[in-house]
């Protein structure tokens, strides 16, 4: 199910390697900074390893003391890592312009993912009350959003090929024995920039229309 939209479609950068609090500088600064005038836009990023604690984290979800990071964070969801080999994508959308529901951007951001799967034939699944996508019941990619003014960020995370041992020190999203997978794994044997053309496709299609 694509979701509405006659609209410009939106800037599209690919930032490389970023520092996350950087980048969440950057990603706050443009959420203020924009107008009715703004075009939306998508940035591609792979973070220096991190924890991050989205607003409603439980510190009892930390299970292990490591030297990684930890940063607090404004989104929504619990703790979770990013590291290289994984594809972030933070999605800075005028719902309002757009006339999307929170909901309905999850959605349809989930679809993003599950759509992009099946061009491999692996079936992505949704669990209605944990977002994100999983496959066979392990967790590929989690999505933690912000609301200000009508207009998103943050966005989603995928799991691409990347060493996934840091998600064993946490209960990743708050979720307890969930296991986690990523697309190597599942046979998609492809690099964070080939995702991310397919991906910024895909949410050009969903969104855009």
């Amino acid at each position: 199910m694509s979701i509405i939209l006659n609209s410009l479609k939106p800037i599209v950068r690919y930032l490389g390697e970023g520092n996350y609090q950087n980048v969440h500088a950057n990603m706050c600064e443009f959420t203020d900074g924009r107008n009715q005038q703004t075009e939306d836009e998508v940035w591609f990023v792979q973070h220096e390893p991190v924890f991050t604690l989205g607003r409603n984290a439980s510190k009892n979800n930390l299970l292990v003391d490591s030297d990684i990071p930890l940063v607090q964070s404004d989104r929504g969801g619990d703790v979770t890592y990013h590291g290289p080999g994984q594809l972030v994508v933070y999605c800075l959308i005028d719902l309002k312009r757009l006339r999307l529901g929170v909901k309905s951007l999850v959605y349809g951001l989930e679809e993003v993912i599950i759509q992009f799967l099946s061009e491999f034939n692996v079936l992505g699944q949704r669990i209605e009350t944990a977002p994100g996508v999983y496959v066979n019941g392990d967790k590929l990619a989690s999505l933690g959003l912000r609301v200000r003014n009508g207009c998103s960020f943050h966005g989603f995370a995928i799991n691409v090929n990347m060493d996934l041992t840091p998600f064993t020190y946490i209960n990743p999203c708050g979720l307890e024995n969930m296991k986690v997978t990523q697309l190597s794994q599942l046979g998609i044997h492809k690099s964070c920039d080939e995702v991310a053309s397919s991906v910024s496709n895909f949410i050009i299609q969903q969104f855009y229309k």
